[in-house]
């Protein structure tokens, strides 16, 4: 079998592997596009990888595994599931739960170590 890649113009591109019909592909497209698309967030660059078992002795023959840089920060997600659908969806939980991480780590580094006006530190007027 011979992957499909179905990034067109996307920087993230998502590649497929056995019996994936492109209704299947557009909708996980969709969802890791979704989970990408934020307000001032970086340019994301990267590959998901979706593959679908042909025998599936576990329950779950649907995975993905992605590396995606977003601005200096490295995301990888890995999923199992039953229906594309449900991956598609497990796959926009965990790559959103990162980038909201990789968002907010960066306001917490920017704040003061000292402690607020009503705890004794500055009010921020100049007292003589």
């Amino acid at each position: 079998m011979t992957p499909r890649d179905t990034g067109g113009a996307d920087t993230v591109a998502v590649r497929a592997e056995g019996g994936v019909d492109e209704q299947e592909l557009a909708y996980i497209r969709a969802k890791v596009r979704a989970a990408l698309d934020r307000p001032g967030l970086p340019p994301a660059v990267g590959e998901v990888r979706v593959s679908r078992a042909v025998a599936h002795h576990g329950g779950q023959p649907w995975t993905a595994g992605g590396e995606i840089k977003v601005g200096s920060d490295l995301m990888v997600v890995h999923a199992r599931e039953a229906t594309a659908y449900e991956l598609a969806d497990r796959l926009q939980d965990r790559l959103r739960g990162q980038v909201e991480r990789a968002a907010h780590q960066g306001v917490a580094a920017r704040r003061t170590a000292a402690p607020p006006p009503w705890r004794g530190g500055p009010t921020g007027e100049h007292q003589r």
